[in-house]
């Protein structure tokens, strides 16, 4: 497996990718992008992107924050993240340029679907929002051609980024979720359902019973907090992530 680190740039921020892939054979194959959680690009990500590689892609480990930002608790996991909840154009803008370095690796054809963890299932929803069928409204990208084709949303967070009239979405969705989720309840659930329909997107929601935030991380124990690994609903949520890639990647 080969593995390499990649700087990219949105404006002045410089950012630093983490791609993995198989190189027994040079034929380009789709890759798949993942979004970190809100602590930063972590091992966890990059792992992801090995075990993608595993699967005939190329595992594309986006940096979100920029090249060396990454929290080391609570508070400056917070801190690093909030900036980018209160300015979704921001983040928009800043998942475009880690989509772009993807597109332009020698190893990735012309599909790209997204993955995120957390914070970062709201970024691969904002990825989806951005990949629509008309590909000449607000929303700056034209489907399959230069967005993603797909997007899955570990235990992600499902605020709409609020940016203006949005546009049919062209990107399946896949949404994975802890149905005891804090950060993202019933009512939030609800509220995500309707606006997928109304933008007329593929969609589909897997939700997990007595699970909570975080489900997919093996160091979590924070069950006060509503953090807490679950061994059952991280492997049926990787297959169930596998199966859509296979739909949406061939």
């Amino acid at each position: 497996m080969h593995t390499e680190l990649l700087e990219y740039s949105d404006d002045k921020q410089i950012c630093e990718a983490f791609v993995a892939y198989e190189d027994s054979n040079k034929e380009k194959r789709p890759a798949v992008l993942i979004c970190h959680a809100w602590g930063g690009q972590s091992t966890f990500e990059q792992e992801k992107a090995k075990k993608l590689a595993e699967l005939g892609y190329v595992g594309f480990a986006l940096d979100n924050y920029g090249k060396g930002k990454r929290g080391g608790s609570m508070e400056e996991n917070g801190k690093l993240m909030q900036p980018f909840m209160d300015d979704r154009a921001m983040l928009r803008q800043r998942l475009l340029a880690g989509l772009a370095a993807a597109q332009k690796h020698p190893m990735v054809s012309d599909k790209i679907a997204v993955i995120g963890f957390c914070f970062g299932g709201l970024c691969a929803l904002d990825l989806a929002r951005v990949s629509t069928k008309s590909g000449d409204g607000a929303n700056g990208a034209g489907g399959s051609k230069s967005g993603v084709v797909g997007a899955v949303s570990f235990h992600g967070l499902f605020h709409p980024p609020a940016l203006g009239k949005q546009e049919d979405i062209a990107a399946k969705i896949l949404i994975l979720h802890g149905y005891d989720d804090p950060m993202a309840t019933p009512t939030d659930v609800v509220a995500i359902a309707k606006e997928l329909t109304d933008a007329k997107a593929d969609w589909q929601l897997h939700a997990y019973g007595h699970t909570s935030h975080a489900f997919t991380n093996p160091g979590m124990n924070m069950p006060e907090n509503g953090l807490q690994y679950n061994a059952t609903a991280d492997k049926r949520s990787w297959q169930s992530m596998q199966n859509f890639l296979s739909e949406v990647l061939g």
